[in-house]
């Protein structure tokens, strides 16, 4: 290692003491080698550091108003500084106060007078530690950065998947426009409202509802597995069609399952997206199917979506019927509190129709315009 005048400036020293002849030598002795920066005061050395960007502090002990103990407490109580390695240079040489300063936080205690040459060492020292010490924060900074834009990507494309798995059962059915849109939002909407709600609140985590919102748009993947010539008649369905068309919540199940078992795995999405898309079609009075739930048997997850699907379905025209008004749609809703719906959650659906309405509008289908 070259000698330490021989080493070019790149880091600055703050030399913080009351006494001239002091600051006048640690100037001399370290201006050969390092930017070097001083302060009379303890105050004074407060704002020094707090306004530059230091490599390391030499901190006096013993100085009017505030002594180093409390400089020093102030520097490690202040994000913006606690970071930065703090020396006692001191005339006090006791065991107890050397103990105390490093207990502070101090990274080491020289007491006067000292050898120059033992004084530079240790000053090296530390400031290659301070070094790699930058230079493993911005390794990890990096890291993160890496680390949160590869989560991005895959976030987004996990989200595109999911949308394109969705679409592959709406758009064989092109009366459905953006029903997978607007029911993913709907399902926010009453989550976030429902969120404080002590019935709901332990499963409605902020996480669970990002969730939700994801898995939402999979409520009708298992229409895949329906026949085009019912799936897509244009017309009300007989008994025995209705029959196959209601096979679609198992179907989508078993899609679902399908993918846990390549995975080897059960994980949140999937285990939220597989309720939905299952029990979506329960009935808060057990007349739903395909298991006939009733009450609280009905995951939440299926209750929110039953809500917002409904709700689509009846301001979404179809070959068999005209879009209802805004104001009908709540109406029918309304009829079916405590019946089809869980009433605490069309109880919320009420309270944010004016949301619904709304998001209607910006995902209106283009062969229709919802009225309000």
């Amino acid at each position: 290692m070259p000698p330490l005048s021989a080493r070019v400036k790149d880091q600055t020293i703050l030399v913080i003491d009351d006494t001239p002849e002091n600051l006048t030598l640690m100037r001399n002795l370290l201006s050969g080698s390092f930017f070097v920066k001083i302060a009379p005061s303890g105050e004074r050395g407060l704002d020094i550091a707090k306004n530059n960007d230091l490599d390391l502090i030499l901190l006096d002990i013993v100085m009017p108003d505030m002594d180093g103990y409390q400089v020093c407490q102030h520097l490690k109580n202040d994000p913006a500084t606690k970071d930065i390695p703090v020396i006692f240079l001191t005339a006090k040489n006791s065991l107890d106060d050397e103990q105390y300063g490093l207990d502070l936080g101090a990274v080491d205690f020289i007491s006067k007078p000292f050898n120059p040459t033992i004084f530079l060492s240790r000053i090296r020292s530390q400031l290659l530690l301070r070094k790699a010490q930058i230079l493993l924060q911005d390794q990890n900074k990096r890291l993160e950065v890496e680390v949160k834009n590869r989560t991005k990507d895959l976030t987004e494309l996990q989200d595109a998947t999911i949308l394109s798995m969705a679409s592959m059962a709406e758009t064989r059915d092109n009366e459905t426009g953006n029903h997978i849109l607007r029911t993913q939002e709907y399902v926010k909407m009453l989550s976030k409202y429902l969120q404080t709600h002590p019935l709901f609140k332990n499963f409605l985590t902020d996480e669970n509802i990002e969730i939700l919102f994801k898995s939402a748009p999979l409520h009708d993947i298992g229409k895949i597995g329906i026949p085009d010539s019912i799936l897509l008649k244009p017309g009300r369905l007989t008994d025995e069609e209705m029959t196959i068309m209601k096979t679609h919540t198992t179907i989508g199940k078993q899609i679902i399952e399908s993918t846990e078992r390549r995975l080897g795995r059960s994980i949140p999405f999937l285990q939220i997206a597989k309720e939905i898309a299952f029990s979506h079609q329960e009935k808060w009075n057990g007349s739903g199917y395909p298991m006939g739930l009733n009450g609280n048997q009905i995951p939440i997850s299926a209750r929110l979506m039953a809500v917002a699907d409904v709700y689509d379905a009846l301001i979404s025209r179809r070959v068999y019927k005209p879009a209802m008004t805004h104001e009908q749609a709540v109406e029918i809703m309304l009829e079916g509190r405590g019946s089809h719906f869980d009433p605490d959650i069309l109880d919320a659906f009420l309270q944010v129709q004016s949301e619904f309405a709304a998001c209607a509008g910006r995902f209106v289908d283009k062969d229709h315009v919802t009225e309000s």
